[in-house]
């Protein structure tokens, strides 16, 4: 009976694949967190958060999680450019859910010295 489910079934037509596709990738839930834990930061800022991304991976990520809705770019006409990035209210319901993990990896890491959320906030 499971083997015929099994045999059918398509994880890629899952709501579980789709949300991992727009998550997939090194830097995407990190920018996420960070715009998660700090509301509105601009693109140097994240750089310095992720430490070793180029802005070429860095830009790309923004751009791909930009076009998914998850995060909204403001850009201010002056000079130097002036650009932002906060979650839009999508990117805030799935920041709910992946808060989760936050609190999940602080209850269950061995070394709980490390700063971190955890408190479901």
């Amino acid at each position: 009976m499971i083997k015929n489910y099994i045999e059918k079934a398509n994880f890629e037509d899952t709501g579980f694949s789709y949300t991992l596709s727009l998550i997939a990738g090194k830097h995407k839930l990190v920018i996420l967190y960070c715009l998660m834990e700090f509301q509105v930061v601009r693109f140097n800022e994240l750089k310095r958060y992720l430490k070793n991304v180029s802005d070429k991976t860095l830009s790309n990520n923004l751009k791909e999680l930009e076009k998914d809705r998850l995060i909204i770019r403001k850009e201010y006409p002056q000079i130097p450019p002036k650009v932002e990035y906060r979650l839009s209210s999508r990117g805030k319901s799935l920041m709910e859910v992946l808060d989760q993990l936050c609190v999940w990896g602080e209850n269950n890491r061995e070394n709980r010295s490390c700063k971190g959320r955890g408190d479901g906030q």
